[in-house]
C-alpha cells in the first residue's frame, strides 16, 4: 500500500515537470530574441557523420539532450552516434564544423569531446547550485567574450550544471554575491 502512493507521487512529479525540462522549441536568448534552434546544424548531428569543432576558432555547439546539455568546444567530436539523441543545438562564437581526415583526427577529437565532458563534470560536482552556475559562468567568460556569454539564455547554462534556470538568472544578476546572501 505505502509503494502503491509512493508510486503515483513519483509519477505526478515526473509528469508535472516533464515539459518544462525536456523540450525546447526555441530558446529565448537574454536579449529577449528567439534563436529557433539551428535545424540544419541539428540535421547534420543526425546524419550520422561525425563532425569536429573547428579548433582554430573560438566557438562551440551546445547540444541539448533529453534531460541536460553538454558543451562541445574547439576540437571535440559532434554528431555520429554520439548525439543521435540531440535534441537542439546552440552555436557559440562563429561555428564551424569540419569532416575528420583520418581515423586519428577523429581519435583525438573524441578524446578533446571528453575532456571538455569531464571539465562540466568537475562543475557540477559542486553541491552549491550557485556556486555551480558562478563556475559555468566563469569559464565561459574565459573561452568566450563576455557580450557572447551574456546573450546566452539561463535555461542553456541551467541544463549544463543541473540547475533551474531562475537561479542561472539569480547568479547573473547578482554575481558573486549569490552565495553570502544565500545558504543554499
Amino acid at each position: 500500500m505505502d509503494s502503491e502512493q509512493h508510486r503515483r507521487y513519483q509519477t505526478s512529479m515526473v509528469s508535472t515537470y516533464y515539459p518544462e525540462t525536456t523540450f525546447l522549441d526555441s530558446v529565448v536568448m537574454s536579449d529577449g530574441t528567439e534563436q529557433s534552434q539551428g535545424s540544419d546544424i541539428l540535421t547534420r548531428l543526425h546524419s550520422g557523420e561525425v563532425f569536429i569543432v573547428n579548433s582554430r576558432r573560438r566557438n562551440g555547439l551546445i547540444l541539448f539532450k533529453r534531460y541536460h546539455a553538454e558543451f562541445a568546444g574547439p576540437g571535440a567530436a559532434v554528431g555520429g552516434d554520439y548525439d543521435c539523441d540531440c535534441q537542439r543545438a546552440l552555436p557559440i562564437g562563429n561555428l564551424s564544423l569540419l569532416t575528420p581526415e583520418s581515423n586519428e583526427e577523429r581519435q583525438k577529437a573524441y578524446l578533446i569531446r571528453r575532456q571538455w565532458i569531464r571539465l562540466i563534470k568537475q562543475i557540477t560536482e559542486n553541491p552549491l547550485p550557485g556556486q555551480r552556475v558562478q563556475k559555468i559562468l566563469d569559464q565561459f567568460e574565459q573561452y568566450f567574450p563576455p557580450e557572447i556569454v551574456a546573450l546566452l539564455p539561463d535555461v542553456a547554462f541551467a541544463l549544463l550544471v543541473g540547475v533551474l534556470p531562475q537561479t542561472v538568472g539569480v547568479v547573473r544578476r547578482l554575481g558573486s554575491e549569490v552565495n553570502s546572501r544565500f545558504n543554499y
